[in-house]
């Protein structure tokens, strides 16, 4: 990862470095327990594997933690790896996943070429994301994602604007920022990153939970026949 990171994911870098042993422990599969989240997880899946779609290019699990969407999507029989910029997130996830791949990085910039990705999931992950960078974040999805592969967000649904700054975490002195967004805001964004809405889904909070969840499936279209380019006009 480069020496020059944005402010923003230097903060979020360290933030979960400090964190990550307790945050693992709290959070060793967050899918379990949350039949929608699994269910659309796997309608992800069955997105990446239509004819047309992607093929066997790998998936990356963007904001991987500690590893356990990865391995869902392994489970469910995708060649897939996990991306996060928190260096100690990834030592974690290498640990207890040791069959699969992790790699120290940033999804707004992916060391990767064009068209290489069968899919992209990021859950909670673009929460962490200033507004003024998440148009080139998903411009950085669409460049890396082969033509008809899915792309599943989910994040805490709230008043556009929303932000929340935390400072202290499992006894740990930090500054990670939360951004809040409407699933209209945030499908706004994608379309403009030449990625189609497939579905939306808000799941009213649960237990501890204080905010709706929303999830958002996307694709980049197939190109049209005789086309060279993919590039959002």
């Amino acid at each position: 990862m480069r020496a020059d990171l944005p402010e923003f994911l230097q903060a979020t870098r360290a933030s979960y470095d400090a964190v990550a042993e307790a945050y693992a422990a709290e959070h060793p599969d967050s899918l379990a327990g949350r039949p929608l989240e699994s269910a659309l997880l796997t309608v992800f899946v069955e997105l990446a594997r239509l004819p047309g779609g992607s093929g066997q290019a790998p998936v990356a699990d963007l904001g991987s933690g500690p590893g356990y969407v990865t391995a869902r999507l392994h489970a469910l029989g995708l060649p897939v790896f996990g991306v996060d910029v928190s260096p100690r997130m990834v030592a974690l996830a290498r640990r207890a996943h040791p069959e699969l791949r992790f790699h120290v990085g940033s999804m707004t910039a992916l060391d990767l070429p064009d068209r290489t990705l069968g899919g992209i999931v990021a859950l909670y992950s673009i929460i962490h994301v200033p507004d003024d960078q998440l148009p080139s974040v998903f411009a950085e999805f669409h460049r890396v994602l082969v033509p008809g592969a899915p792309v599943l967000l989910a994040f805490q649904s709230g008043d556009e604007g929303g932000h929340l700054r935390v400072t202290e975490r499992f006894g740990q002195e930090i500054s990670l920022d939360y951004h809040w967004r409407t699933p209209d805001a945030v499908a706004g964004h994608l379309a403009a990153a030449g990625l189609d809405l497939y579905a939306r889904v808000l799941r009213e909070p649960e237990g501890e939970e204080q905010r709706p969840r929303a999830f958002l499936l996307a694709r980049k279209p197939l190109l049209p026949a005789g086309s060279v380019t993919d590039r959002p006009a």
